[in-house]
């Protein structure tokens, strides 16, 4: 409970039951989560717009990072590395077929792209599916 309280408080953010459990559901599940498996997991306490408001603050304040997959968009815990003024995620995503679980790989980096004149890139995103170690056994 003190590791969400100092997380948010170092994001300059204010403590709320709902961020609590919102940034406590990411840290117990340690994989990519949908606004969906949020309101799954917490509907009953908060409704829609309470949870989508906290990821949006979350991301603003780079709690968070976008985990796009073949499903839509999930969300998923930055690194210490990410403030409210730089995300650095420009890992690898790894989307269980099996499972179905989206987990970032930290170690990863997405290699340069070289792109044509003229373009200037924002975000980069890239999604490896497969099956992970646990559902290879």
């Amino acid at each position: 409970m003190e590791q969400l309280r100092e997380t948010l408080k170092g994001h300059h953010l204010r403590t709320t039951t709902c961020r609590e459990d919102v940034l406590s559901a990411f840290i117990n599940k340690k994989n990519a989560l949908s606004h969906g498996d949020l309101e799954g997991a917490l509907g009953e306490n908060y409704d829609r717009v309470t949870i989508y408001r906290t990821l949006k603050t979350f991301l603003e304040k780079g709690i968070i990072h976008k985990v796009l997959d073949d499903e839509g968009m999930r969300y998923a815990l930055c690194s210490n590395n990410c403030s409210e003024e730089k995300h650095q995620h420009d890992h690898i995503h790894f989307k269980c077929n099996a499972c179905g679980e989206t987990n970032c790989l930290e170690n990863l980096h997405i290699p340069a792209v070289q792109l044509p004149q003229g373009y200037k890139p924002e975000n980069f995103n890239l999604l490896i599916q497969g099956t992970c170690p646990k559902c290879n056994n």
